[in-house]
């Protein structure tokens, strides 16, 4: 289906326009004193986790259109992402969710794991919904529900999790609420919070001590009154509760129309309470769209500010968990997972180009114009060589998309697991 060979033979055919633009940049950046290989480095040791839910089709509340040969459980999907990591070589791990992804047998998970080049890089809990003869709802909360009952239901489910990712080496535990409320009065504010921040203590020192709980925030959806856990804050003053190894999880699409997300890492970071990242697009809400299709000068700026932030010895912030949280319903999964990790490294290429001296100089001396003309020159900088130059070191394709097309890929799947097959999860 898709090989090393295969993948070599297509880019021979591309070499030659490739070279071309790649001697363009390498020009570019040496008359500018920086090294083109050096920023390539940068670009191959960049990972983006690939969670399991994005491998099928995305629904939204009205529809859900199958592309068919979608994976059927955990085992085809460690596959898939090991498709994806073959052809760009910058995903090389894979998010879990549960209950769709409880591995049955934890031994022959680790090694397809490692046959195809992977790791788990988190489990991720699921109180948004309620399970098939579930005991108690999670219909008006789950961490945070009034009744005991249900709260210690999703507590033990989120232990679980962290016993499901110990036997697969996970160390990273992800907490999104769907709590909250939809009507005036519906809930007590302050309540609400603190059971929520109880049982995320509870949840906590059941963890090893080298693990990390990601705390995740949204301003709305599924709830349009209050949501628990609705912003940045929130999430930071619950893990100031609950421990060093609680921390705050960004998802891109979490935000209201035109927030200040850039701000929002900048001051997270200064904290040293950035713990994760989850990248996608959005026109107004969680729209999940691929990373950098919208909005990708915002995009570009929110970037520049974590790598100014991973550059600064003085700032004490530890490695972030970097994740794709997308999954729209026309499009090709796997294409689209291609298409986001491509612009995610494209943006990361850029920032690095960024002369953070030059730019600390015009801030200091309140020279408007000289600071966003030397992002916007970076921002129009075309960096897509070195992003595929990048690929094309470590054996993976110089346009990851046009060889999963041109091998076929979503044929030959389709013919192996059917053209109505449907991933697990929504």
């Amino acid at each position: 289906m898709l090989t090393t060979d295969s993948i070599q033979d297509h880019n021979k055919t591309l070499e030659a326009d490739h070279q071309f633009k790649l001697a363009y940049i390498n020009e570019l950046l040496d008359r500018r004193g920086i090294n083109a290989q050096s920023i390539i480095e940068k670009i191959k040791a960049f990972q983006v986790a690939i969670p399991s839910w994005a491998l099928g089709t995305g629904g939204t509340r009205f529809a859900r259109f199958p592309s068919g040969g979608e994976p059927r459980n955990l085992e085809e999907k460690i596959e898939d992402v090991g498709l994806i990591h073959k052809l760009n070589g910058s995903s090389n791990s894979i998010s879990l969710h549960i209950p769709w992804d409880i591995p049955s047998d934890a031994v022959a998970i680790k090694q397809l794991l490692k046959a195809n080049n992977l790791t788990i890089d988190s489990v991720n809990s699921n109180t948004f919904q309620d399970q098939k003869d579930q005991p108690f709802s999670y219909k008006f909360g789950s961490l945070s529900h009034t009744k005991s009952d249900s709260r210690n239901l999703a507590i033990e489910h989120n232990i679980q999790c962290v016993e499901y990712g110990k036997q697969l080496d996970s160390k990273v535990l992800t907490v999104w609420l769907a709590d909250g409320s939809n009507f005036p009065g519906q809930s007590h504010f302050r309540k609400a919070y603190q059971r929520t921040a109880d049982s995320l203590a509870t949840i906590y020192e059941a963890m090893p001590s080298d693990w990390t709980m990601l705390i995740e925030y949204k301003p709305y959806e599924p709830f349009f009154y209050s949501m628990v856990i609705p912003d940045w804050g929130t999430s930071y003053s619950l893990c100031q509760q609950i421990g060093k190894n609680a921390q705050v999880l960004v998802d891109l699409g979490h935000h209201l129309p035109n927030t200040n997300i850039e701000q929002i890492v900048g001051r997270l970071m200064h904290f040293g309470r950035l713990g994760g990242f989850h990248f996608n697009g959005s026109m107004y809400g969680d729209d999940d769209l691929t990373t950098g299709s919208i909005k990708p000068y915002q995009f570009f700026l929110i970037f520049n500010e974590l790598v100014d932030g991973m550059q600064d010895s003085n700032v004490k912030n530890p490695p972030l968990a970097w994740m794709i949280d997308a999954s729209h319903n026309t499009k090709d999964p796997i294409e689209d997972l291609l298409q986001s990790v491509n612009a995610i490294l494209s943006t990361y290429a850029k920032t690095l180009l960024v002369d953070r001296v030059a730019l600390a100089d015009a801030q200091d001396n309140n020279d408007v114009v000289k600071a966003e003309e030397l992002l916007r020159d970076i921002f129009f900088t075309d960096v897509r060589a070195l992003v595929s130059e990048a690929s094309r070191q470590v054996g993976g394709a110089i346009d990851p998309v046009a060889t999963f097309r041109h091998a076929q890929v979503r044929e030959s799947l389709v013919g192996k697991r059917g053209k109505f097959s449907v991933a697990t999860g929504l």
